[in-house]
Formats: C-alpha cells, sequence, structure tokens
C-alpha cells in the first residue's frame, strides 16, 4: 500500500513541475482563466486546475507571400517581404488570448498592407525608395499588431517584379539613354579636337617658323618609318612662285 502512496506523489510532483526555458514563457490558464506567466526555470502549478501554453519570446521571420498591386501610376507589378517581429516578454498573453494564429495573422494583414502602400508610390518612386515603402508598411503593422503584443523589428522588401512587357520596354529605354549619352560624349570629343586644331592653327599662323619645324618633324617620323615610302622636298619659294606664275597667266587670259 506504501509504494502505492509513494507511486502517486511522483506522478502528482510530475505533473505539477513545469520547466520553462530561457528562450520561452508559459501562459498560465486556471480554469481556463488567465492567471499569470511562468517565466524560465522551475515552475509548479495546480494539476488538472491549471494548463500553461507555450510562447516563443525569440525573434521571428516571417514571409509575406508574392502580391499582385496597382502602383500610383496605373501599372501593375509583383511584391513580396519579409517580416520580422518577437513578441513582449511582459505581454505574451495577448499572443494566445488576442489571436489564435499569430504568423497567419501578421501574414495577411502585411499582405493588405502592402498592397496599399504601394498604391502611394509610382514605380518610379516604388523601385527608388523601397526603404520608405518598407518602413511605412512597418510603421502600420507594428501599430496593428501591439494589440497581440509583438514588437515588428523591420519589413524588407524583397522583390518587385513587373511584367515581361514592361522589362523590355525599360531595357529599351535604358539602351537609348546609352546611345544618349555616347553620342553626347563623342561630339564633346570632336568639339574639343576642334577646339585644339583652331588654336594650334591660329599659333602656326602668328609663328611661321614653327609651321617649318613642325614639317621637318613630320619628315623625321616619316624618315624613321622602313617602308618604301620617297619623300620629296620642295621650298615653299617655290610653291609660291609657281602660285603667282598661276595668277598672272591667269590674268593674261
Amino acid at each position: 500500500m506504501g509504494w502505492i502512496v509513494v507511486f502517486a506523489i511522483v506522478v502528482l510532483f510530475f505533473t505539477m513541475v513545469r520547466v520553462v526555458n530561457q528562450y520561452e514563457r508559459k501562459v498560465v490558464l486556471t480554469l481556463g482563466r488567465f492567471t499569470g506567466t511562468l517565466k524560465p526555470g522551475l515552475n509548479l502549478i495546480i494539476p488538472f486546475i491549471q494548463t500553461t501554453m507555450n510562447v516563443d519570446v525569440r525573434e521571428k521571420a516571417v514571409d509575406v507571400p508574392s502580391q499582385e498591386a496597382m502602383t500610383k501610376d496605373n501599372i501593375s507589378c509583383t511584391v513580396n517581404a519579409v517580416i520580422y517581429y518577437r513578441i513582449k516578454e511582459d505581454q505574451v498573453e495577448r499572443a494566445v488570448l488576442n489571436v489564435r494564429n499569430l504568423d497567419y495573422a501578421m501574414t495577411q494583414f502585411a499582405l493588405t498592407t502592402m498592397r496599399n502602400i504601394v498604391g502611394q508610390f509610382e514605380l518610379d518612386e516604388l523601385l527608388a525608395k523601397r526603404e520608405e515603402a518598407a518602413s511605412k508598411i512597418k510603421e502600420i503593422v507594428d501599430e496593428k499588431s501591439d494589440a497581440w503584443g509583438v514588437d515588428v523589428l523591420s519589413v524588407e522588401l524583397k522583390d518587385i517584379n513587373l511584367p515581361d512587357d514592361l522589362k523590355r520596354t525599360i531595357g529599351k529605354q535604358a539602351e537609348a539613354e546609352r546611345e544618349k549619352r555616347a553620342k553626347i560624349i563623342t561630339s564633346e570629343g570632336e568639339l574639343a579636337s576642334a577646339e585644339n586644331l583652331r588654336q594650334a592653327a591660329r599659333m602656326l599662323a602668328e609663328a611661321p617658323g614653327a609651321l617649318h619645324l613642325r614639317t621637318l618633324q613630320s619628315i623625321n617620323d616619316i624618315s624613321s618609318d622602313q617602308s618604301n615610302t620617297t619623300i620629296w622636298m620642295m621650298p615653299i619659294e617655290i610653291l609660291d612662285a609657281i602660285k603667282g606664275f598661276g595668277a598672272n597667266f591667269g590674268k593674261k587670259n
């Protein structure tokens, strides 16, 4: 008889003991009513009268599935995101008493919020200001989920996918922009080259001796070439005499 009593005491003891890990809390319900929270360590409850529910207080990452949304300038795009959140340690009972499936509730509310926020941005703004859009989503989701004892740490927009025809249009636009820049750079180079030639011509006109030196330098460069090029040198005075003779001959005729 004695061993039966000992066995009953041991069983009763184990039904009273609750071990809580460091990363979780246990919500205590007494006859179905919330009466407290068990903290990490060894805890005792009243068997058959009190029950416990585990709540993980570690940071969680929940994927928000792809959602088709319309931007402010009526362009359809597909957006997905990820939410990082944790349950507040001093409000763990809200995650049990105020919402049935916390992850599902967070995901669904984030979906609707994301669609509404995307509609406030034009496509170019959405692509350039992803962080601003994500910040607005975080602010709204955090405010709503406060009743669930949740602290939203951050919201990140993962992908913004565009329709194929729009991708091709953007690709053509980018290519046209690159060609435009290339033409501008080429024209600027040609303008600078023409300006340098103009300045060089002015300098040579002001200093005739410089033209002779440039001619000699060119002849020296050509002479170093190992090809069969033959160079005939003629004084400029002879050319001037030929030009003068041609002019006088034309007047006589």
